[in-house]
């Protein structure tokens, strides 16, 4: 649905999220494109154009039968349920608005999404990942070297893409082995920096600085001085993987993943890792302690002789 289309409504809600809760732009546009969903299905729900938003025209049987609407559109309940929390969100900035007496997502219950174990990388497959790296860099080439930092600041320090994209040159301090990331919501958090990352640092500022009309801030650049592109960041990633078997096919947020999954594997606490990925809640990182037991219950099952 284009922003011409959109309801009075939404436009100030997406104006919210973008001004007020400065959320990144491919947020706001998921959010936009989530109600626009919406407002499709109730235009055909309710039969008319002229709706409006108030409890109604709108109430909790029309939102469950949005949820069946987008089940029968073959959509995952995991999909479903993120929808509906995006329509949470726009009802209650509209009751807190004033613009509705009555929250009709209040008495919607998501449906029950099947659990889903991040994917992520052994740590064989990371070891011939970085090893391969590692070769490809000391071609000292712009590229080379540029692929080797995206490796190490994604794994080493837990980094979102979008994190890491935005990350300017001053945003790391080698003195202290800290970067400092501006994460979701523009929150900002501090994380260490590995050793290794700092070598990859030096041997690509070495190379960046011989391109010509760099943008000054920016940390990973193009070769014609621009700052990457998050697809080139993924692209370089998924070359890299190439070399392992498990990890072909994954996105760069599986290094992220395998970043939590080895702290806790290794004994990390809960708390400090939350901390390193910058979650706001607990239950986020939680997910991966479910990694952690399936890896713990085959190694019972296959070594304890009364295990079978």
């Amino acid at each position: 649905m284009s922003e011409v289309t959109l309801r009075r409504e939404v436009r100030e809600f997406l104006a919210h999220l973008a001004m007020e809760r400065q959320l990144s732009k491919n947020t706001v546009k998921a959010y936009q494109r989530d109600l626009g969903q919406l407002d499709l299905f109730l235009t055909e729900y309710l039969g008319r154009p002229n709706w409006t938003w108030s409890d109604s025209d709108v109430d909790r049987l029309a939102l469950r039968g949005f949820l069946g609407w987008l089940d029968r559109m073959g959509l995952s309940k995991r999909t479903i349920a993120r929808k509906l929390s995006a329509a949470r969100s726009f009802f209650n900035f509209l009751h807190i608005e004033g613009s509705i007496d009555i929250d009709p997502t209040s008495a919607v219950r998501p449906p029950k999404a099947e659990k889903r174990l991040p994917g992520h990388l052994s740590a064989g497959d990371i070891r011939l990942v970085f090893e391969e790296a590692e070769r490809n860099a000391e071609r000292n080439t712009l590229g080379a070297t540029r692929e080797l930092l995206i490796l190490e600041l994604l794994y080493g320090s837990g980094l979102r893409l979008e994190e890491l994209h935005s990350l300017d040159l001053k945003s790391i301090d080698s003195s202290s082995r800290f970067v400092r990331v501006i994460g979701k919501g523009r929150k900002e958090r501090i994380v260490p920096v590995t050793k290794s990352a700092l070598r990859a640092l030096d041997g690509y500022e070495l190379r960046r600085r011989e391109v010509r009309n760099h943008v000054e801030d920016a940390l990973l650049v193009n070769a014609r001085g621009g700052r990457l592109s998050r697809r080139s960041i993924q692209a370089a990633v998924s070359k890299c993987f190439e070399v392992a078997a498990g990890s072909r096919g994954l996105s760069s947020h599986a290094l992220r993943h395998s970043f939590a999954t080895h702290l806790l594997d290794a004994g990390a606490d809960l708390l400090a890792v939350k901390e390193l990925l910058g979650h706001v809640s607990l239950s986020t990182t939680q997910i991966y302690t479910h990694t952690t037991k399936e890896r713990l219950q085959k190694v019972y099952r296959a070594a304890h002789p009364r295990s079978k």
